[in-house]
């Protein structure tokens, strides 16, 4: 639908704080945009997260709620909300908010001005990190990154800040073609760009770290780089 926003946002476990994002992110579309869907997309929770979405269905009427049967990854989520939405315009946010709704003009005029897609980025001048994460996590970012530029593709610095914005149609390709179900659907999502040559815009953000984070340092690392090679066997490098 023209000059609409869908924004689409996979929740796994976000009883603490699904209720406090919802409540800012619909008041603030609301306000500033007159056609606009949230699609949370939640993932086999197994707290009351999909409750407090149907609640706050009640009071808000933009919201949608998606449900996997069992934990899928957030990849899949992600996917499935991309591919059901109906906007021209289509935005994945973390469910922690860590990238303010309020951020998602500069993502607008990214697009406005010609890119195919938008990704907010920790680490290009202007960037303004209200709350660092330890350092055990900037170190395994840095690492991953570092894979990444090896084996897939270079010249994006942070693939994984979770707060991107796409035109519809190139959501659509994309994701259409997406595989890969974990954390690193970031990177097989930037490197179908690539391929399609869409021209990705990285956009400075103030970003806040959640303490709550889902990622095991150990575990999803090393899937992490075994997804890397998987999106090179499955794509190629560029």
């Amino acid at each position: 639908m023209k000059n609409m926003i869908s924004l689409v946002i996979p929740a796994y476990n976000e009883a603490l704080r699904i209720k406090k994002t919802l409540s800012s992110a619909h008041p603030y579309l609301s306000e500033h945009f007159s056609l606009f869907e949230i699609i949370v997309v939640d993932d086999g929770s197994t707290d009351k997260t999909p409750e407090i979405v149907a609640d706050l269905m009640n009071k808000y009427k933009h919201i949608k709620l998606l449900k996997n049967k069992i934990n899928q990854g957030k990849g899949h989520s992600v996917k499935k909300g991309a591919l059901s939405a109906i906007g021209d315009t289509i935005v994945f946010s973390d469910a922690d908010e860590s990238v303010p709704i309020t951020e998602l003009p500069k993502f607008i005029n990214a697009l406005k001005e010609g890119a195919d897609i938008a990704i907010a980025s920790r680490n290009i001048k202007n960037t303004h990190i209200a709350k660092r994460q330890p350092l055990w996590r900037q170190t395994m970012g840095k690492i991953f990154n570092l894979f990444v530029q090896v084996i897939v593709f270079s010249g994006i610095r942070d693939t994984q800040c979770g707060f991107k914005c796409f035109k519809g149609d190139v959501a659509k390709t994309l994701f259409s073609e997406q595989k890969i179900n974990s954390f690193a659907f970031d990177v097989e999502i930037l490197h179908l760009a690539h391929i399609h040559k869409y021209v990705i815009t990285q956009i400075p953000v103030t970003w806040t770290n959640s303490p709550k984070s889902k990622v095991n340092p150990l575990s999803d690392s090393l899937k992490m780089i075994k997804d890397l090679i998987a999106i090179k066997l499955l794509h190629g490098k560029r």
